[in-house]
């Protein structure tokens, strides 16, 4: 039996299992896809304390070595479920059972999808959450970026980089999005956005898609804009579901729990973008992690 079991190995995750470790806790890290979760998907890391730039790629991979390096143990595989026995809990996955005296959920979100007919099938085939995993596919070719917070802007710098057209198609009548990467954006000759505009439907040719339809909801106007490649960055959704008989999930999925990190089940506490917070960066993350573990060690020391 563990000490502590982290489900989720991002920023949130790995940082509270550093804190752990350091407290002489045993940890076991459960991981379902990519160790650094969503920051894998940054092309550039550049508002992290004492780092100038990295890649969110490089910042996960040093995160990991970092965590390895201090003892914890790994395991490849999805949670499914947690069972609360008292005194210690046990966390089910498709590879077997793990027990551990608290457990902490650092599940992360996902990408959000348009929710149209047709998008999952065209994910990978014309549509994409990345453009530093697919940019280059893409180069010299017309793409839309759907969204206008902070990922869509970044999104849509790199791919202006590479495509002959990048094309912002925001459904509010302004961007959410940092006002630098604003700056940056309107500078660029091969840039366009729309506004107060949604995407409604897809159209693909030989499994590929080849344009989407418009609606602008200020004056009901459709159109439609022909392209060879979308790129979705709507926001993320938490995957809680399999926690929702133990911790209370507001009405978007979110983990209701504040600055404490502890869910409404004792031995369990949440850290990062699963959980119901205004802020969520990769600094805010790590800052949940390490208040995660230290409640979790508390939580031990207090059952002994």
């Amino acid at each position: 039996m563990k000490d502590i079991i982290i489900i989720g190995a991002g920023p949130a995750g790995m940082t509270a299992a550093l804190y752990a470790l350091r407290a002489d806790k045993s940890v076991l890290l459960l991981e379902k896809e990519n160790f650094g979760g969503q920051i894998t998907y940054s092309p550039k890391l550049e508002n992290y304390p004492s780092v100038m730039e990295i890649s969110g790629s490089a910042f996960a991979e040093k995160m990991l070595e970092q965590v390895i390096a201090h003892g914890a143990d790994i395991e490849l595989a999805a949670a499914e479920k947690i069972t609360d026995m008292g005194d210690y809990k046990i966390v089910s996955t498709e590879y077997g059972d793990f027990e551990g005296k608290a457990v902490i959920i650092a599940t992360g979100s996902k990408h959000r999808h348009l929710g149209l007919e047709g998008e999952e099938e065209l994910i990978g085939s014309g549509i994409s959450f990345c453009a530093v995993c697919d940019g280059s596919f893409f180069a010299g070719k017309k793409v839309a970026v759907i969204g206008g917070g902070n990922t869509a802007l970044q999104e849509a710098v790199m791919l202006s980089d590479l495509c002959s057209e990048v094309i912002i198609v925001q459904n509010l009548s302004f961007m959410t999005g940092e006002k630098k990467l604003l700056q940056i954006l309107e500078k660029k000759s091969n840039v366009k956005m729309i506004f107060d505009t949604l995407v409604t439907s897809l159209s693909a040719e030989g499994g590929e898609l080849r344009a989407i339809s418009l609606k602008n909801t200020s004056t009901d106007e459709t159109s439609t804009l022909e392209l060879d490649g979308m790129f979705v960055a709507i926001g993320q959704q938490p995957e809680n579901q399999p926690f929702a008989a133990l911790t209370a999930l507001d009405n978007y999925g979110y983990i209701i729990a504040g600055e404490d990190c502890l869910t409404d089940t004792a031995g369990v506490f949440v850290a990062g973008d699963c959980r119901t917070k205004r802020i969520r960066q990769v600094t805010t993350a790590a800052s949940d992690g390490a208040v995660a573990a230290l409640a979790a060690c508390r939580y031990i020391d207090g059952l002994n």
